[in-house]
Parts: structure tokens; C-alpha cells; sequence
């Protein structure tokens, strides 16, 4: 487990609020979940959390306004076969990410991502990061594509109710 104290980073939410990225600690989990919960119809096991936390902590971020988390990025590095060079290399996963929904279209998610990237590279090595996003959600497609993320391919019934997915890449 990282045993390091997270690093944080304050930016500018409006003129009166502030947020800060940090690092996820075992302890924000229970409010990570309730993001997830009310934000994302996939879940998780509490124990997939703290795996995730444990093994790639560098990886998995919180946004927190005055001690009170509103967002995360829960990411993890895999060896695989890239999308954007055909050789096997390490990659960067975001397995999930969420605002609540009264902190949205505020750059938070935005934020999450610049930072969890950097991250990946920087701290894990990774060459490139990929994400499943549903069809259907034209917004996190927009932010993803923004930070140039390319649709890599379509895949059919990803999702438990039936929909399909894109895989979105990013050479880093």
C-alpha cells in the first residue's frame, strides 16, 4: 500500500468554492461508493475498491469541496496489446469515473482526468489509456474526445442492461 501522503492540488471552482485532487484513501471509500451509487448503474465490490486503491493509489483520485467528496477517478495499469501501437505495452484503464450530479459541467471531471493521466504515465509508465463509455452518453463522449481520446471500436451489449459500448484510446 502506498504509505506516502497524498498529494494535493487545489484549483478554482467559483468565485467562493475551491476543490481540491487528491489521492483516495481506504477511509473515502464509503463516500466514493455513494458517488457510484447514485451516479453509474455498474458497480463494484467494496473489496475491488480497496484493491484498486492498495495497488494503483497514484491512479485513483478524489475531488473533495471543504472535506466533502464530489467525484473520482478510479483507474489501473494492465499489460496488453495497444490500440494506438500494434506491440504488447502497459496501459492505462479508467475503470470508472463520477460527479455527483450537482458538481457536474463544473471541469471537475475534466480535472480527474488531466490528473489520473498524467499519473498513469508519469508514475506507472503507461504508453496509453483506454475507457468503455456507453453510446448513449454523449457528454462524457464530448469530454473524452476533448482530451483526445479517439473511439478505438464499437462493442455490442458491453453493458448488463443491453446497450453497447465505445472503447475511447489515448496514446500518453
Amino acid at each position: 500500500m502506498n504509505t506516502s501522503a497524498p498529494q494535493q492540488r487545489r484549483i478554482k471552482l467559483s468565485k467562493e468554492k475551491t476543490y481540491n485532487i487528491r489521492e483516495a484513501r481506504l477511509e473515502d471509500l464509503d463516500q466514493v461508493i455513494s458517488i457510484n451509487m447514485e451516479a453509474l448503474p455498474e458497480h463494484y465490490p467494496r473489496v475491488f475498491w480497496e484493491e484498486h486503491v492498495k495497488r494503483w493509489g497514484k491512479a485513483f483520485l478524489v475531488a473533495e469541496v471543504n472535506g466533502f467528496i464530489v467525484g473520482y477517478i478510479m483507474c489501473r495499469v494492465e499489460w496488453g496489446w495497444g490500440f494506438t501501437k500494434s506491440k504488447l505495452l502497459k496501459k492505462g484503464h479508467v475503470i470508472s469515473i463520477a460527479v455527483r450530479k450537482e458538481y457536474r459541467r463544473k471541469g471537475i471531471g475534466r480535472k480527474l482526468m488531466e490528473e489520473a493521466m498524467k499519473a498513469l504515465k508519469e508514475v506507472y509508465g503507461a504508453e496509453e489509456v483506454y475507457l468503455e463509455v456507453r453510446v448513449s452518453n454523449k457528454p462524457a463522449i464530448s469530454l473524452y474526445e476533448k482530451l483526445g481520446f479517439k473511439i478505438a471500436k464499437r462493442v455490442a451489449a458491453y453493458y448488463l442492461d443491453g446497450e453497447d459500448a465505445y472503447i475511447m484510446v489515448k496514446q500518453l
